[in-house]
């Protein structure tokens, strides 16, 4: 069964968020940006079944004669990425360093046959099977940007102007944030998942880091002045939500350090930082496995394993916390 739904929200100006139906892998905010001439997206949904449903919303909203022609890319991650096939001739416009993170993630078709072969009984296929099987992309085509850039890149649409600018490393390697002057406003991509106390959103995962990164790139967001920012995941936050983020990043990266500095191995101190129960309404916490391992990397300088590696031990604590949970076996 695919996912369905999506929530579209005027920012002012010309400037739409498209928010995902429910929080979960996968389900990323986008934007919409339309002048009188002209459209551009930032971010796409996972899939062409979402996807197709962000641009029938889109084309509602656009003058006639006005179609999309540009995607701006926060990050190579297929959840922002490969809908972009619904846009065909669009530019698609990422960081030069985005390209390797392409290669680090599988293909759609490869991660179709991946989660539609995988044995429900093992605890990585049981995962993926609930997490990704409401995805459809048997028939994605691997979309690859048009145009790179380094450091800053400024467009404009219409009247408005587009701030581009290209991070660190932080969630991934080849994170950007658009600013939006006009509008006050800022997509930040992964590196901000959100949660407001009515809207409880999930733990972070991040690829890259170190988490030191990732904070800087919070403070770049603050540092525009925007009064609206759009994370990657999670509800629409003001300057304030941004700041209680950082807070719940610190914290993820003082115990990853006190930790590895006792000798505890990468996946044990996500296991006890789930225990410590800091932040109970964030869903998904055995994504502190990938994002204490990211932090483990920068301090040991050890090396990146596969994705499904990472994701096997992912599913694995997620097993084990449920279980903890439900009171049932492990």
């Amino acid at each position: 069964m695919s996912i369905t739904g999506g929530n579209v929200v005027g920012l002012g100006s010309g400037l739409y968020a498209w928010l995902p139906p429910k929080r979960g892998w996968g389900l990323a905010n986008c934007g919409l940006l339309v002048s009188d001439r002209d459209a551009l997206w930032i971010d796409t949904p996972y899939d062409t079944v979402l996807a197709g449903q962000f641009l029938a919303e889109s084309r509602k909203l656009l003058p006639g004669g006005v179609d999309i022609a540009r995607v701006i890319v926060t990050h190579a991650n297929g959840d922002h990425f490969w809908g972009a096939g619904v846009l065909p001739g669009a530019e698609i416009i990422a960081t030069r360093e985005a390209r390797e993170h392409i290669h680090y993630d599988p293909t759609p078709q490869q991660q179709h046959a991946l989660v539609a072969g995988s044995d429900p009984a093992t605890p990585l296929g049981a995962y993926l099977a609930r997490h990704f099987g409401a995805f459809d992309w048997s028939a994605t085509e691997q979309v690859m940007p048009t145009t790179y850039f380094t450091g800053e890149l400024e467009l404009t649409l219409g009247d408005y102007p587009v701030q581009v600018t290209s991070l660190p490393p932080a969630h991934t390697g080849g994170d950007l944030i658009v600013h939006l002057p006009v509008q006050r406003t800022v997509f930040s991509g992964d590196v901000i998942f959100s949660s407001t106390p009515g809207q409880p959103g999930d733990h972070p995962v991040h690829w890259a880091g170190p988490l030191d990164n990732v904070i800087d790139a919070c403070e770049r967001v603050l540092a525009t002045g925007a009064e609206v920012i759009v994370p990657g995941h999670g509800p629409v936050l003001d300057p304030a939500g941004v700041r209680e983020h950082i807070g719940y990043l610190a914290y993820v990266r003082e115990r990853a350090h006190a930790l590895h500095a006792g000798g505890v191995p990468a996946p044990e101190a996500a296991r006890r930082v789930i225990a410590e129960g800091r932040y109970p309404a964030l869903g998904l916490p055995e994504r502190l496995v990938v994002t204490i391992g990211s932090e483990y990397r920068h301090l040991d300088g050890s090396v990146m394993p596969g994705v499904l590696q990472v994701m096997a031990e992912v599913a694995e604590v997620a097993r084990e916390t449920e279980a903890a949970y439900t009171g049932g076996p492990a």
